[in-house]
């Protein structure tokens, strides 16, 4: 038989190599041009299959293949979507999980929904000088210890990467934990630009950040930690210092100081 064989469907060539036509190829390209027509909103299921066999097939990771159906096949799934489907797949007694390199260690605090924080800026408002160019733009998030009770705070600044960070006793308290925000950067006040952060609901009094410091805090899109990616960096050298899993109690006021200036006193790059 022939090595390749095209075939015209619409506007789109369709192409078979060894072994003839086949038929699962030609419907799933088909259901692709149907689902890039206008109105077409929700995710069916041959999106997903095709996800699946990426992830075991190929062990692409969720962002790769995200990446991949945006670009090549106009098909917008998002990275936490399929991470969505994935924890549900091991919930169910699936192994999808096992073809990802973290196997979702790093997925225990699923931040997304931004409900709950009012008057929320979104990242895209941010000023386009933001970029890390300059000093003062800075970027937030909070670490859990072992037990959920337990909440550290880091705060980063994107141009320097100087990195600050304190043990936070009450917890995920939203009103006492603008306080500790604006302790830690009152003494940068003057130099204060935007302050970027994700949406827990520990920053939904963000308004009294805001008023105290005269700095105006941009939320990142939900489930889209790479829009900070600072902070997201940040925690990975605190990480160095307290693994996952263990107790903030072991980490008094003084011996986070200590972690602190050690990670700041590092050559960088920048």
């Amino acid at each position: 038989g022939l090595n390749k064989i095209k075939v015209v469907f619409g506007q789109l060539n369709l192409f078979t190599f060894a072994g003839g036509y086949s038929w699962r190829f030609a419907h799933e390209m088909a259901q692709e041009r149907k689902e890039r027509l206008p109105g077409n909103r929700s995710i069916p299921e041959w999106v997903k299959q095709k996800v699946f066999r990426l992830i075991r097939e190929e062990e692409w990771s969720p962002e790769q293949i995200s990446g991949h159906l945006d670009r090549y096949k106009r098909i917008r799934v998002s990275h936490e979507t399929i991470y969505k489907w994935i924890r549900a797949d091991k919930e169910a007694g699936g192994d999808l999980y096992t073809h990802c390199r973290h196997k979702l260690k790093h997925r225990k605090r699923p931040v997304g929904s931004s409900k709950g924080i009012p008057n929320r800026r979104s990242i895209r408002e941010r000023p386009v000088e933001a970029d890390g160019s300059r000093f003062g733009d800075f970027e937030m998030d909070t670490m859990i210890g072992s037990a959920q009770s337990e909440v550290m705070l880091a705060i980063t600044e994107r141009k320097t990467n100087f990195i600050m960070a304190k043990g936070l006793p009450m917890g995920k308290d939203s009103k006492k934990l603008a306080k500790s925000v604006i302790t830690m950067l009152l003494p940068y006040m003057d130099k204060l630009k935007t302050i970027t952060t994700d949406n827990g609901t520990e920053f939904a009094a963000q308004e009294k950040i805001t008023e105290r410091l005269g700095v105006t805090i941009y939320f990142a899109a939900p489930y889209s930690s790479w829009q900070k990616g600072a902070i997201e960096e940040a925690n990975k050298l605190i990480r160095q210092y307290i693994p996952r899993g263990t107790s903030f109690k072991d980490y008094p006021p003084e011996k986070i100081k200590q972690m602190q200036q050690k990670i700041n006193r590092r050559p960088r790059k920048k």
